[in-house]
């Protein structure tokens, strides 16, 4: 890494690191960011962090100062009403305006703002809203005021060409693709339509025209002599649309490195959050509006501290006359405020100009490597969006870098895929598409019908649909902060080189290892006799709560007799799992066969909690969600429930699962037999019955554990019991159960389901009653289990009840610790 920052630094050592402030980028992130170490922070577009040294001077203010409520005379309420006014004149100062020309309104952040820009605005039947594509949810969303008051709304799509008729290649044209109008209400008819464009009946109307300083999701930063051009009547897009345009600019990505210059692009609205310039205050947020542009919003309501006079039981009320008192509804939150000062302090240090230089370096620096990563078959791996789909050469970037990852077979991983790596590699990213279904949709060539068809398969935002058809439905975002490094930057690149990019196979212990895809191999024939045994057995009949061992236990049509049978749901109707509850881990479970009981305890109660495991339907009966599978459950009373509740420390729901709307799959090579048949019982599993794993291959991964504790860490080394198996196996080769597709164990039959995908619940485990979080084995087990987003160990297990039925009647059987375990890969 050496050599290489030293290349960095030949290149970007003018722009990189803040050469010319007080101090360093390595001695302000050692002084001041101490909590990032082991971590790369690369989620700056969606919030950057703050200082120590800014929540210092924070807490010193709070703690040496009295501020009371503005909304009166008091010393402490003047004092905060001075700082306030500073206040606003910091932010101001910040985008160059000019206190005679704009005015400072406090909000809860951009979002608000753009909600108090459209509420308020003049709209008529004739005023027109239009937008660029690449614009965030909240700008899009103005666009309901409009229409509700009969106005046209449109959208456009704006690239940056060079004009050349122009000798110098500098001056820019924009070509505008504008899409088709949207309208409601029954006034529609009175107006005309030609070629897309509206002919208004009046030229009084006032219109508004918003876009973004900068793309939130491509990072692309829009030409702000749009401003000039829009509001002179000379941009393409609006010039047809009498009346007069009106300009708002969503800055709340833009201004974390390039504030726009009011002076110079007098937009009449511009907003912003001050947790993405300087992390802190969040719930904070401004609207610069311009004088003129404040005098034309109509307000509706009125609020504690935005009027004159008002009578509780006549229709009279009189506003106060500064903008400012009449559009922030209430009492300001002016202790965040006051922390604003301190955040700006940072930026005067650095100056805004060094921290965009900076911030570009990086992005710049790891966007070029990005783009040279080859697979062994010279494929590309990454796919940038932005940049490269602009005609125009070096068209200004922000330091934001927005991507989706290929295979060597020209597939795509997933976003979540890539999220989740990224997790168990310290590495903080963002994915999906950001809140900007536009420029979404026109980077990854989404069409109306594909985004419609997307949700009508289930995508929603946030989800873990990232790939549907063949195709991505978002993105993997990073962006670069005023703190980020170059260490930073080699990490992410290392990631991506480690994870992604595919090497040559090689074969491991007669296993096919490829970083990029799990190749199974079937070199396992069935055998007449077996060497290998049933190690152990383990029910859990709690799901998440600790299992217990027997030597034998009875099968059902659900499985293991009891196992998985009941769970907690907590009082938001949610289910509690360890890794929301860690505290479940530590209640211990035990069922009786010939007492017919269940015996919980917990370190957290002092009894001993005992319940019929017979069926009881005395008790209430309900219906839940579990997983998207509908199940009819048994609840308990308040003794139960407070046991529990006490146990986990939090209010929940003791329930017991009686029977569920049947899910079903179909084996292969079986003619098309169900593996569940239509009165099988389903209890809380995931996915199959029972999960089995094998002693080799568990041996193997504490081999590649071992391996990888360089540098003096702590030998790491996991036994079969964090993985939850219900059936430990060993005398296999290591991985062989990949390749099973069935197996008997005594006379009880079972069917494959493939292999367990495993999640961040295998990270967890207690030392000295605490339960900790680490990264492994799920970051191990990711350089060399995947398959297609999907980290396995482990097999899933169905059993086949119906393979020996005595006068409709199912046979108990019962699997014993010892006996030979017989599989099959045909």
């Amino acid at each position: 890494m050496a050599q290489s920052k030293e290349e960095f630094l030949e290149q970007f050592g003018g722009d990189y690191g803040y050469p010319d402030a007080p101090r360093g980028i390595d001695e302000l992130r050692a002084a001041d960011f101490k909590r990032l170490e082991g971590m790369v922070y690369l989620d700056h577009a969606g919030a950057t962090l703050y200082s120590e040294a800014q929540m210092a001077d924070v807490a010193k203010d709070l703690m040496s100062n009295v501020y009371g409520n503005p909304h009166s005379q008091s010393d402490s309420s003047m004092a905060t009403s001075d700082l306030v006014t500073s206040m606003r004149h910091l932010v101001l100062k910040y985008f160059n305006a000019s206190p005679r020309d704009y005015k400072c309104i406090f909000t809860s952040g951009a979002t608000a703002a753009l909600k108090l820009v459209g509420e308020c605005f003049p709209w008529s039947g004739d005023s027109c809203y239009m937008y660029t594509m690449e614009n965030h949810n909240s700008v899009l969303g103005i666009r309901e005021y409009a229409l509700s008051k009969g106005a046209t709304v449109s959208a456009v799509d704006i690239e940056e060409v060079v004009d050349p008729s122009k000798n110098q290649g500098c001056d820019s044209l924009f070509k505008i693709s504008k899409r088709s109008n949207q309208r409601r209400g029954d006034d529609v008819l009175l107006h005309n339509y030609q070629n897309g464009s509206l002919t208004a009946i009046s030229g009084n109307n006032l219109n508004l025209f918003a876009f973004p300083s900068e793309c939130n999701f491509s990072g692309h930063k829009f030409n702000l002599s749009l401003v000039k051009l829009i509001k002179e009547g000379k941009f393409i897009g609006t010039s047809q649309q009498q009346g007069r345009w009106m300009v708002l600019i969503d800055a709340a990505k833009g201004c974390t490195t390039e504030p726009p210059n009011l002076t110079v692009y007098p937009a009449d609205f511009v907003v912003c959050s001050f947790y993405k310039i300087f992390g802190y205050p969040t719930g904070l947020g401004a609207l610069i509006v311009k004088n003129e542009a404040a005098g034309l919003l109509n307000k509706t309501y009125f609020s504690g501290g935005t009027v004159a006079a008002s009578i509780a039981d006549i229709d009279y009320v009189q506003k106060r006359k500064s903008i400012e008192n009449v559009l922030e509804d209430g009492t300001i939150s002016f202790l965040s405020i006051s922390s604003l000062r301190y955040g700006f302090k940072i930026i005067d240090m650095l100056t805004i100009s060094a921290i965009a230089r900076h911030t570009a370096s990086l992005a710049t620096y790891v966007r070029r490597k990005m783009m040279d990563l080859k697979h062994s078959n010279e494929k590309n791996v990454c796919i940038i969006y932005g940049q490269q789909a602009s005609k125009v050469k070096d068209l200004k970037m922000g330091p934001t870098i927005t991507f989706n990852l290929k295979r060597e077979d020209c597939t795509w991983f997933g976003y979540r895929e890539v999220e989740k790596l990224a997790c168990l590699s310290g590495i903080h990213l963002r994915t999906g598409c950001f809140c900007n279904p536009g420029a979404c949709a026109k980077y990854l060539g989404l069409s109306h019908s594909d985004l419609v068809s997307n949700f009508e398969a289930g995508h929603v935002c946030w989800d873990d649909n990232d790939i549907i058809n063949g195709r991505p439905t978002g993105a993997v975002r990073i962006s670069f902060g005023y703190m980020s490094t170059y260490e930073d930057a080699e990490e992410f690149l290392k990631f991506l080189q480690s994870s992604f990019v595919s090497k040559a196979v090689g074969l491991n212990n007669g296993y096919m290892v490829n970083m990029d895809t799990l190749h199974l191999v079937d070199d396992w024939s069935q055998q007449a006799t077996s060497d290998i045994r049933l190690k152990s057995i383990t029910i859990y009949p709690v799901k998440s709560c600790q299992g217990f061992s027997v030597q034998g236990w009875p099968l059902t049509t659900g499985g293991l007799k009891y196992d998985r049978e009941w769970l907690l749901q907590g009082s938001g109707g949610e289910i509690l799992t360890q890794k929301k509850v860690p505290e479940l881990s530590s209640i211990r479970t035990l069922i009786d066969l010939e007492l017919g009981k269940l015996f919980l305890e917990s370190p957290k109660r002092k009894d001993k909690l005992q319940i019929s495991v017979l069926e009881n339907l005395t008790h209430i009966s309900a219906e839940v969600d579990v997983y998207g599978q509908r199940y009819e459950v048994q609840t308990y009373g308040d003794k139960v429930n407070s046991w529990f509740s006490d146990a986990i420390g939090r209010p929940c729901t003791f329930m017991r699962c009686t029977s569920s709307k049947h899910r079903s799959c179909t084996i292969n090579g079986r003619r098309d037999r169900l593996c569940r048949d239509t009165r099988s019982k389903l209890s809380f599993v995931n996915e199959g019955q029972l999960l089995l794993v094998s002693e080799e291959s568990i041996s193997d991964l504490n081999s590649r554990l071992s391996s990888g504790n360089v540098n003096g860490k702590q030998q790491m080394f996991v036994d079969a019991m964090r993985f939850r198996p219900n059936i430990v196996v060993s005398g296999s080769a290591s991985y062989d159960e990949d390749n099973w597709k069935r197996l008997n164990i005594g006379k009880a039959y079972f069917t494959s389901m493939g292999g367990c995908n495993r999640c961040q619940m295998i990270n967890l485990y207690q030392s000295s009653g605490q339960v900790i979080k680490s990264k492994e084995p799920l970051a191990t087990l990711a350089s060399y289990r995947r398959q297609k987003g999907k980290i396995l160990f482990g097999i899933l297990l169905n059993y086949e009840d119906s393979m020996y039925e005595e006068d409709d009647a199912v046979v108990e059987r019962w699997i014993k610790v010892g006996q030979e375990v017989y599989p099959s890969t045909e």
